[in-house]
C-alpha cells in the first residue's frame, strides 16, 4: 500500500470496505465483516455467524465479536478524520449481555470524543434479525 493510500479521504462505505482490505490483518479480514451503513464519526458492520466463527449451539464466539467490535471503531475514526490515523487500542472492555445463534451480528461503531492524543468509543452488538443488544463495549485509543 502507498502513503497516498493511506492519506486518501475515506467517507463513504465502499472506501471502508477497501479499508477493511488493505489496513488489516489476514485473520481479521478472515471475520468477512462488511460496512452496513456509515454517518457522522460512526460505523456500522456486518459480522456474518460462519462455522469457524460458532461455538457449540451455532453461538458467536465473543472473540470474534471484540475483533470485530475492535476493528469497527477503528473504521469510525477513520470516518472521523477523513482519513487513515495510526492509533492504538489503550482500553476495550465489555459486557456480553446475551449469545448471539442463529443470525448475523450487526457492530455499531461511535466515535464519543476524538482529541489529539486520545479517542473515545462506544461499541454495540446487536443481532441483524431481532435487533436484540447482546454486547457494549467502551474504547479508549491511543492516537500515533
Amino acid at each position: 500500500m502507498t502513503d497516498s493510500a493511506i492519506a486518501a479521504p475515506v467517507a463513504d462505505a465502499g472506501a471502508l470496505q477497501r479499508a477493511l482490505a488493505e489496513l488489516f490483518a489476514p485473520w481479521v479480514q478472515a471475520l468477512d465483516l462488511r460496512v452496513e451503513e456509515v454517518g457522522a464519526s460512526r460505523v456500522t458492520l456486518r459480522l456474518p455467524v460462519t462455522p469457524a466463527l460458532a461455538r457449540q449451539g451455532g453461538i458467536l464466539c465473543g472473540q470474534a465479536m471484540m475483533a470485530a467490535a475492535d476493528t469497527a471503531m477503528a473504521l469510525a475514526l477513520i470516518r472521523h478524520f477523513g482519513q487513515f490515523r495510526p492509533c492504538t487500542t489503550v482500553q476495550l472492555s465489555s459486557s456480553f449481555l446475551k449469545p448471539v445463534a442463529g443470525q448475523d451480528a450487526l457492530v455499531e461503531a461511535r466515535v464519543l470524543r476524538a482529541g489529539k492524543s486520545l479517542a473515545f468509543g462506544e461499541i454495540d452488538l446487536r443481532g441483524a434479525t431481532d435487533g436484540h443488544g447482546v454486547c457494549r463495549v467502551s474504547t479508549t485509543y491511543a492516537l500515533l
